[in-house]
């Protein structure tokens, strides 16, 4: 498990890596650098991809 604080760094798509703290044992670890196409939620599932994929466009069936 990794702690996330700055979830703005999380969300925006033009940012490769995240600062997290490894969550083991009582003492509160250092952080370090993540790559985000590395993290997965607890559940297992992955980041949307709108928070990696700078290009990510969602598409209009309106259109």
């Amino acid at each position: 498990m990794v702690e996330i604080k700055d979830l703005e760094t999380l969300f925006n798509p033009l940012k490769n890596e995240v600062e997290g703290r490894i969550q083991e044992g009582q003492e509160e670890q250092d952080p370090t650098p993540f790559p985000k196409q590395d993290l997965i939620f607890a559940s297992g599932e992955e980041l949307p991809r709108c928070w990696i994929d700078p290009d990510y466009r969602t598409s209009n069936s309106a259109n």
